[in-house]
């Protein structure tokens, strides 16, 4: 029974409050609460993202690793979409094979030069950081969210203290009763910024910790993906 008294309280403070607040504060709550959701709903995407990623290269790892020759999966025609770590194979393997072809679009050289493999190299290292480029997007919304929504709130609730001021000293009344209503309606527009900032920060903060972790994978991935093909096709000069 308290708890359902105490949670029809709060409820009632919330609406008065709401009542009570400038139209400018209102305006900053509903542009805070946009915030909100574009921040939660980048925050569920990139995670499922990089769920799913972190899956599809785990097993494209194992099979990686279990091929006889570099191109094994290259020649199956296998693909895997939106996986990271198999666009890095994909595009290191393409141009691999488009060096070993002769005129007539047959494999005929076993071998590859050192500057076909630079080639190879400069090829894999720029989709490695186009997978990282398209991990990490949408981010910036969070960044601004934790930067920008506790000024947001901010400026709200010094516009709400301000108007409150204003009308006391045009009533020429400073009672408890004229000042309370006005400066806990201005107070609610920051309580609403770090509402938006809090768990975006720590959204953004975990989002960048595994994109990091990601990057790393792909980078060693290419390192050891680059070692493969050089032991199997570079020719000793």
């Amino acid at each position: 029974m308290f708890a359902v008294v105490g949670a029809a309280s709060n409820q009632a403070e919330l609406l008065y409050v709401w009542d009570k607040a400038t139209p400018e504060a209102k305006a900053i709550i509903v542009c805070l609460v946009i915030f909100s959701i574009l921040a939660w709903s980048t925050m569920f995407y990139k995670a499922t993202q990089m769920r799913r990623a972190r899956k599809l290269n785990y097993y494209f790892y194992e099979e990686f690793r279990s091929q006889k020759s570099v191109l094994e999966i290259f020649d199956r025609k296998l693909k895997v979409e939106g996986c990271p770590l198999y666009e890095v194979y994909q595009t290191g393997c393409v141009q691999l094979d488009a060096r070993l072809r002769g005129p007539g679009g047959e494999r005929r050289k076993q071998v590859a030069t050192i500057k076909n493999m630079e080639h190879v190299k400069r090829a894999i290292e720029n989709v490695v950081a186009q997978e990282s480029l398209q991990l990490e997007s949408g981010l910036i919304v969070l960044a601004i969210a934790v930067s920008g929504a506790p000024f947001i709130g901010l400026l709200g609730t010094v516009w709400g203290v301000m108007s409150t001021f204003a009308g006391i000293a045009q009533q020429g009344s400073a009672t408890m009763a004229a000042m309370a209503p006005g400066v806990s309606a201005a107070l609610i527009t920051t309580v609403a910024g770090l509402l938006v900032a809090i768990p975006s920060m720590f959204g953004y903060n975990w989002l960048v910790h595994n994109l990091r972790a990601f990057t790393v994978g792909l980078d060693n991935f290419a390192q050891d993906l680059v070692s493969k093909m050089e032991a199997e096709f570079l020719a000793d000069e």
